[in-house]
């Protein structure tokens, strides 16, 4: 099975040495031949620098590179000359989020939600960028309800959002449905389903308790039952997110986003079992 639309998402090192493995991760990963790759934004703002720097790599590699510009607690000043930064680098592609906040940090800023950033990058830069903003097919965890979500990400897409990336999720159903309303609701852009690798089950768990992602009860069991067993658990998560691939693409996906964690093996791993599929 081919996969046309292909990302990866990674997150700025934090050492030299981390830097280094990146960017040996990255050769491996665009013999894929993605067709651009995003690079996360910390909370508050905390990896601004990292971010830029990692874009700047990527872009130097020769692949499109696609920054987090995270809102919550900025200024317009500040949005302005990150846009102005990422314009002068020859960018054209951005994933606009509001953002988590950090530990005790009040929400501030000049931005009430990730709409309200949408609608100020098209106001100062016209369609100069690529705008993907974020969907969450199992409800983003702060929402008030399902309706309340789903207004929140129209609102985003009415703003000037070109389309879509989701948080990741193990049931295909939750996207599909999530699609039908967002199609319901008068948005026809792209709903790219976001894809997280199965590695480490005690770490996919607790992310998925912090961003709301579901892991299915008979996963979450197979995968305590494989206790200390790290060779079953990749294969396991393998063939679990492969399959989950292949059902997405069959049901009309227009592609894939891969969290990498900054890691090649699992995504390439994966890849390979959708394309033998």
């Amino acid at each position: 099975m081919q996969v046309h639309h292909l990302s990866f998402e990674f997150f700025p090192p934090k050492t030299p040495e981390g830097a280094q493995r990146l960017r040996a991760t990255r050769r491996r990963l665009y013999a894929c031949a993605p067709e651009f790759c995003s690079v996360t934004f910390g909370a508050g703002g905390s990896t601004q620098q990292g971010t830029l720097e990692t874009v700047r790599d990527i872009a130097a590699e020769g692949m499109r590179a696609a920054p987090h510009l995270s809102c919550v607690g900025a200024s317009r000043d500040s949005v302005r000359d990150m846009l102005q930064r990422y314009r002068a680098e020859g960018i054209r592609r951005i994933v606009a989020l509001r953002g988590d906040l950090p530990s005790g940090y009040g929400m501030g800023g000049e931005f009430a939600h990730a709409a309200d950033l949408v609608g100020f990058i098209r106001a100062e830069t016209g369609d100069w960028f690529h705008v993907e903003v974020a969907a969450y097919p199992e409800v983003h965890p702060q929402a008030r309800s399902p309706r309340d979500d789903l207004r929140h990400f129209v609102a985003k897409m009415q703003a000037g959002a070109n389309s879509a990336i989701t948080q990741y999720f193990y049931n295909p159903d939750a996207y599909f449905r999530f699609v039908d309303d967002v199609r319901g609701a008068g948005v026809d852009a792209p709903v790219v389903p976001g894809i997280m690798p199965v590695t480490n089950a005690t770490q996919l768990l607790r992310f998925s308790e912090v961003c709301g992602a579901e892991v299915p009860r008979w996963m979450r069991l197979r995968l305590q039952d494989f206790g200390d067993d790290r060779a079953s658990i990749v294969d396991f998560g393998l063939d679990v997110v492969a399959q989950l691939c292949c059902r997405l693409l069959a049901g009309g996906a227009p592609g894939l986003h891969i969290y990498t964690l900054n890691q090649a093996e699992a995504s390439l791993g994966v890849l390979e079992r959708v394309a033998a599929a």
